[in-house]
């Protein structure tokens, strides 16, 4: 389609100029992978044939661009690959990309429409190192999701990279085999209700109980989970294994019935049907009183489709359960999608609770949340509190429930039994007035703390 030369002669190319810097070490020579960004949302938007001539547009940009000696490829969609030669240093081939982030960002003129596209580029050096000229084209494109992953225009390989692709591919593995084995375990997270200091229920969050590195932090495997398609059946798990749990602990005794449980759901989920049907199915298995499980979604996730997810949320709604939005602030919120949401909870942010002591913005951002989810007629849970000045602040201002180390890490099963032994523990936790000057009296107070 471009009348670029494709990938067999791209490598080759490279390696014939491996060759040649075996026997010419000053013959110095960079490979460049270059990746569309935004281009499926082009072509989904615009139609595959405007995709089809946004590619041929970038083709001949680039090679206007080439030297004499260089060579660009494409690949497959909106994959290119490029052999800069008479490279003397590695800041010739940084200036070179610097060069295509240039070019590339003009508009493009498509039938009477301008489009606007960017690029993500990996560059990796040639050396001595490199046998084989599929391992330097390789390295060239982890660099690239490297740029891809920090919103950079490029960045430059190096052996860490590797290192982090091989171990990322085998968590990936060893993932899919526990979802087989069912290595994944609950933990769970007392909240409290702040008027009363009392047990209010728990989140639970997923661990993964790895047979050779033990528990596995979830920032490892939640997000490679996300991207393959795991998060879906793991979800799933942690949902079904946390409503049974509540209902044995409801059986405990009467004062435990009001308990409820709240799992987190991904984004990721809503794009997968089935996943209002599964709820429905997974109440009935357990036998779980729907108004005991709370869903959590994040506020990105709900603004990601914004009119899809207010028609799956209100048939979540229809079958009893409660429904929060997670990090709350972090995101981007429409107060004009907000209200239309069926949402009973709002969760503040850690980062807004765990700055309200220094002066910052942040309190006034807690307090401003707390006042929105009020005129919503919804309820606050502010996670992260670690302090008691946290808690007083959070009191005055009127936040119903809350989370924290300040009251309880996420525990295993076991040591919530224990804690269900003595759910009343946290009244102990008194604030020390000496710190507080009283607030202005009228419906929105304004926190003040002596110094």
């Amino acid at each position: 389609m471009t009348d670029l030369p494709n990938r067999n002669l791209f490598i080759e190319t490279l390696r014939f100029h491996l060759e040649k810097l075996k026997s010419t070490p000053e013959a110095g020579f960079a490979v460049l992978f270059l990746d569309l960004n935004r281009f499926k949302t082009i072509n989904d938007s615009l139609g595959h044939s405007t995709g089809d001539r946004l590619i041929l547009h970038v083709a001949k940009r680039l090679k206007n661009i080439m030297g004499e000696g260089d060579l660009v490829a494409r690949f497959s969609g909106d994959e290119f690959a490029i052999i800069l030669t008479n490279i003397k240093e590695t800041e010739d081939a940084v200036s070179f990309a610097g060069l295509i982030k240039h070019k590339l960002a003009a508009p493009f003129n498509l039938s009477g429409r301008q489009v606007f596209t960017s690029v993500s580029i990996g560059i990796a050096i040639g050396n001595e190192r490199y046998e084989e000229a599929e391992d330097i084209l390789r390295d060239a494109d982890i660099a690239m999701y490297y740029a891809k992953e920090r919103a950079k225009p490029y960045d430059i390989f190096d052996t860490t990279m590797h290192t982090r692709a091989v171990n990322l591919m085998q968590i990936e593995t060893d993932l899919r085999h526990a979802v087989e084995r069912q290595e994944f375990c609950a933990f769970y997270q007392p909240i409290i209700a702040l008027d009363t200091m009392k047990l209010s229920g728990f989140e639970v969050l997923i661990r993964w109980n790895h047979p050779t590195r033990g528990l596995v932090p979830p920032n490892e495997f939640i997000p490679i989970s996300e991207e393959n398609g795991m998060i879906v059946p793991m979800t799933l798990w942690i949902l079904r294994e946390s409503c049974r749990q509540m209902v044995s602990w409801h059986a405990i005794e009467p004062s435990n019935k009001t308990l409820t449980v709240s799992v987190n759901l991904s984004g990721k989920h809503f794009a997968h049907n089935s996943l209002v049907e599964d709820i429905p199915k997974i109440i009935a298995e357990t036998r779980i009183p729907p108004q005991c499980l709370k869903l959590e979604i994040t506020e990105s996730a709900v603004m990601e489709n914004a009119e899809q997810t207010i028609a799956m949320l209100k048939q979540m709604k229809e079958l009893g359960v409660q429904l929060s939005i997670d990090d709350f602030g972090t995101g981007y919120s429409s107060l004009s999608y907000l209200h239309r949401f069926p949402i009973d909870t709002l969760k503040v942010d850690r980062s807004f609770v765990g700055t309200m002591e220094d002066g910052s913005e942040n309190g006034e951002i807690v307090r401003t949340v707390i006042a929105l989810a009020k005129t919503l007629g919804m309820d606050v849970v502010a996670e992260g509190i670690e302090t008691i000045h946290q808690l007083h602040q959070l009191q005055i201002l009127g936040c119903e429930y809350g989370q924290g180390y300040l009251f309880s890490r996420p525990v295993p099963r076991d040591e919530v039994e224990k804690i269900l032994e003595n759910k009343m523990r946290w009244q102990n936790i008194m604030p020390n007035q000496q710190y507080i000057i009283p607030a202005p009296q009228n419906d929105l107070p304004h926190l003040r703390l002596a110094k």
